[in-house]
Formats: structure tokens, sequence, C-alpha cells
């Protein structure tokens, strides 16, 4: 009965297939594993961008960079405002503290001479004074000493509330500075990482492919930056002479080397070389583009003379220096010089002339 019962359980053996059967079954495995194998493959696997591709990516990441420069220059400008006033406030503070001890110093030598005179009650001292006369001119100059005290207690405790007051005011602009630096650090950590990533993507170019996209980035920026003698000029005139030396120096700056938060003199970024330019001709200019937009008075495209601010994207985010002649002279991007470009090859935003 027992042996029925296992017997009853257990399971039947699968013969495996032979002849046709089994040729029938290795065949049908075999197009179920190349089936999944293909959908796995769909699945995972990402078509190779073209060269054109490529190219839309790198502008776009350069772009990208570009408006994190900004960002990262306007939060250094305000860290370095922070600085200096955590600076002035604790100088203040210093100062303020020292005068304070100075009265506190001259608080107490007056109290101790009260105490040490006054150890005898005012009618007694008058009894025992052998000069009635001097007693009561010196009882007459306490009285004054001590309006005197009264006054300096008040003035201590003034003196302590705006020390405390300023040194208040010097943690709020520490608080500001480090906000200003994590700032600091998150935008330089995009710029950095846009860049490396427009590395990566130009490095999955032939050395051909790499050189029409550096031919066709130089004519979307103005051609191949000139040097030496024989810069071509623009043809109108600057306004003034501040205009004249801020062109000026914007065409000795052509050639020279972009690099993001540079403001000169060996190398510049967009905001940097004009900022620098019109430095040079006694004129302090915002450090961002989106704040040098607003550092003169607004005019229209056709109004534009050489040394008038040219913007460029919807986020204003790049920026050159009119020259003449529908051109600029700008730090186009990583790798692109400064160098002389037509205007209308980026999407204009607006323009300034500086007061």
């Amino acid at each position: 009965m027992a042996a029925h019962r296992k017997s009853a359980h257990r399971k039947p053996k699968q013969r495996p297939f032979s002849g046709p059967a089994a040729r029938t079954a290795a065949t049908l495995a075999l197009a179920g594993a190349a089936t999944a194998t293909t959908a796995t493959g769909a699945a995972h696997a990402e078509p190779l961008a073209t060269p054109a591709q490529v190219n839309a990516k790198v502008d776009r990441l350069y772009h990208d960079a570009e408006v994190a420069t900004e960002k990262y220059n306007g939060a250094k400008e305000r860290a370095t405002a922070n600085a200096k006033s955590v600076d002035a406030l604790r100088d203040e503070a210093a100062r303020r503290t020292a005068r304070l001890n100075t009265s506190r110093h001259a608080l107490g030598a007056l109290a101790t001479a009260q105490y040490r005179s006054g150890g005898l009650s005012p009618a007694v001292q008058l009894a025992l004074s052998s000069d009635p006369d001097q007693y009561l001119q010196r009882a007459a100059f306490l009285d004054r000493a001590g309006d005197r005290q009264a006054g300096a207690v008040n003035g201590i405790r003034r003196q302590i509330t705006a020390v405390a007051h300023i040194r208040a005011r010097a943690e709020k602009e520490l608080g500001s500075l480090a906000a200003r630096q994590a700032e600091l650090k998150k935008h330089r950590a995009a710029i950095r990482t846009k860049l490396a990533d427009a590395r990566r993507l130009l490095d999955t170019l032939t050395d051909a492919q790499r050189a029409d996209h550096e031919r066709s980035a130089d004519a979307r920026h103005g051609g191949t930056a000139p040097t030496g003698h024989g810069i071509p000029r623009g043809s109108a005139t600057a306004p003034d002479a501040r205009a004249a030396q801020a062109v000026g120096f914007a065409y000795g700056a052509i050639g020279k080397p972009y690099v993001w938060g540079a403001t000169g003199p060996s190398s510049f970024d967009c905001s940097g070389l004009t900022q620098a330019a019109w430095r040079s001709a006694g004129v302090s200019l915002p450090r961002t583009t989106y704040t040098q937009i607003n550092a003169g008075q607004r005019v229209s495209r056709s109004e534009l003379a050489p040394g008038d601010l040219v913007f460029f994207y919807s986020g204003i985010s790049h920026v050159g220096l009119y020259v003449g002649g529908g051109r600029m002279i700008h730090a186009p991007r990583p790798g692109a010089p400064v160098r002389i470009a037509p205007i209308d090859q980026m999407p204009f935003a607006g323009a300034t002339r500086v007061a």
C-alpha cells in the first residue's frame, strides 16, 4: 500500500526529443534566443549621433556654460562685496570696542576715587575739615563728577549697543558670504560639467569632423580672429573720447583667449572683455551681462555707435562691444579667442550706450 502511494506521487520521466521532433525544438529555441537578443539590443542600444547632431549639442553645451559663467560672475561679484563689507564691519567693531574699553577704564578710575573718599558722611567730613571752604569746593566738584559719571555710564551703554549692532551686521554679512560661496561652487561645477560634456562629444568625431566643426563654429562667431597688424577697423566714428578708448582697448584684445570668469589682461570672458574695455576709459561697468544691459541708455539696433554694448539671447547671456559696420568685438567661447564678428549671427537681445 505504501509502495503504491509512493509510486502514485512520483513525477513521470520526460524523455528527450529525438529525430524530427528534436530538430523542431532546437529551431524554436534558437529563434526564441535570437528574438530575445534582438529585443534586448533594441531596448539598450542608442543610435550613434551624426556629426551635425554632435555639433548642435556642443553648441548648446557651450551656450549653457556661458549662461552658468554669467551666473558665476554675478555670484562672485556679490561675494566680493560681502567680503569687503565683513572686513569693514569688523574694523569698525574693533575701533568702537577700543573706545568702549577706554571709556570703561575712565569710569573705573572715577569710581575708585569716589570710593576712597566716600568712607565718611559729608557732614562729618565738613566737621573734621581744617579748611571748610576747600571742602565745599571739593564737594561741589564731586557732585559734578557724579553727573559726569552718570553721563559716562549712559555713554558706555550706548557704545555697547552700537558694538553689538555692528557685530550682528557682520554676522549677517558672513551668512550672505557663505551663501554666495555656495552659489559660486554650484555654478563652477555646472560650467565644468558642461565643458567636459562638450569635450567628450567632440572626442566622438574624427579629426576631419572636428576640423569641420571648428570651421563652422568660427563662421558662426565671425571667422578666425586676425592677429598682428592690419586688423580691419570699423568705419563709424566713436561718439566721444571714452567710447573711442573702449573700442581701441577691444581691438588690442583681439586674439587673446576666452577663459570663463576672466577679466584680463591676458584672457577674457564676454562680459569681462566689455568691462575691461570700458574700465580702460575710466568707466566702471557691472560684472555680468544681465547687469551691464542696465548700465546706460538703451538704444535701438539702428542707432548703434562704436562703444555700445550689444547683447544676445533671451537670457541676456552674451555681450560684445560694437565697433561699427554691423560688427562687434567679443569673446565667443572656450577655444575661440577674442575676435571681430557680425552682430547678426546670434539672436540680438538689445543694446546699451554707456553713460
